[in-house]
């Protein structure tokens, strides 16, 4: 069975979720299309990533004059299907308000282009309930594949009627929430009626190349990877750094990621002398962020935003505890038994575990170790992922 899989920007050194989704599906037998409208606008550190860029088709690739072609011929040939697009995007582009007419009608032009790519496909699966879905409902329209999504968050569910997600969630012929949090909020937006169709198949990570790391030595750092933003608040980590080495003069924290807050963490650095304390490693690869991971005493993310970050599922299948915040499907998989959540924001409870964490006895961060492996093992199993995938996309070609 030949499926197609739709990104926004792909691949992105951040979501190498999404490609190990795929390579998952294609070893159990899927034959998987990678389609996205845009390539990424940043250097790929990872080699398999720079293999994925080279194997996805991009529907801005054309360029706009031949795009337009694409949807010139598609009027000639099916109008029909055209007409049934515009009643399609005339309905989210009201809904989505003033302006969203024109960005309504780039998605119907990359749907044409989608449709004319997809052939073959008996089945399209966006990632993200946004443009990616808008496309791929607009595609089918026009007389293209089934299609379903898969719903991360948060800011996916921030508006949900300007996105017309009930809609979308209408005429997908299933959608997958990757927490019960991401489902509540599916299942409020489309109502009673689309609820048969919520599926919850959790993100997952490679067992057999994770396996747990050895007991970390006492001057071991914490280590929080992800991309320098707002949402991921390594602001705030950094501010509560400058609290603990007050107590704590010997502690260390790498930050691995880049992004628009490095100059505001830089500038902190300076402000509260952390140089010998805090390291900032940029993007790093797979390899570097296990090895991180590895010599970690714990994980830290400070999230104000999240869906459920893979970095706490590799953090987990490690061995390794992980301090993050009470926000969206964290509190899914972690707890007190396996680390520590504290609230979004808040820079002295943020210290004070950090703390904690520094003085648990290495027994106890051992236990804590083992069960957050078992964990993820239970849980978060990417192949067990992948096949309930598979499971989905055969019932829908059925």
């Amino acid at each position: 069975m030949r499926i197609g899989y739709l990104m926004n920007t792909y691949p992105v050194t951040s979501a190498t979720f999404i490609r190990r989704e795929i390579a998952a599906l294609e070893s159990i037998g899927m034959d998987v299309a990678r389609f996205a409208v845009r390539p990424w606008s940043e250097d790929l550190v990872e080699a398999a990533d720079r293999a994925e860029a080279a194997r996805t088709h991009y529907l801005l690739a054309p360029g706009a004059l031949r795009l337009l072609w694409f949807f010139l011929l598609e009027l000639l040939t099916n109008p029909r299907g055209c007409a049934r697009g515009f009643v399609a995007l005339w309905a989210m582009s009201r809904a989505a308000g003033q302006g969203a007419l024109l960005r309504h009608l780039a998605y119907l032009l990359e749907a044409v282009h989608l449709k004319r790519a997809s052939k073959g496909c008996a089945h399209i699966h966006a990632h993200f309930t946004t443009n990616t879905a808008a496309v791929a409902l607009l595609c089918h329209r026009l007389g293209g594949p089934e299609f379903s999504f898969t719903a991360h968050g948060p800011d996916e569910f921030d508006d949900p009627k300007a996105s017309s997600l009930a809609l979308k969630l209408a005429e997908a012929r299933f959608a997958v929430a990757i927490t019960q949090f991401a489902r509540t909020r599916l299942a409020l937006a489309g109502g009673p009626q689309v609820w048969d169709k919520l599926h919850v198949v959790h993100c997952g990570v490679d067992l057999d190349d994770l396996t747990p790391a050895p007991p970390p030595p006492d001057n071991a750092p914490f280590v929080c990877v992800g991309r320098l933003c707002p949402q991921k608040a390594q602001v705030l980590l950094v501010q509560a750094m400058a609290e603990l080495v007050k107590t704590h003069p010997d502690v260390r924290l790498v930050l691995i990621g880049d992004g628009d807050t490095r100059p505001q963490i830089e500038a902190l650095i300076t402000r509260h002398s952390l140089q010998s304390a805090v390291e900032l490693r940029g993007w790093a690869d797979g390899a570097a962020v296990k090895a991180a991971l590895s010599g970690a005493r714990a994980m830290v993310l400070p999230s104000f935003a999240e869906g459920l970050p893979i970095v706490i599922m590799e953090a987990f299948a490690l061995g390794r505890p992980v301090i993050s915040t009470y926000i969206a499907g964290i509190p899914e998989l972690v707890d007190r038994e396996a680390g520590w959540l504290v609230p979004a924001g808040d820079v002295a409870a943020l210290a004070d575990t950090l703390r904690k964490c520094l003085e648990t006895p290495p027994e106890r961060l051992e236990v804590m170790g083992a069960t957050a492996r078992k964990r993820v093992e239970e849980r978060h199993d990417l192949r067990a992922s992948a096949e309930r995938l598979k499971a989905l996309f055969e019932g829908a070609a059925q």
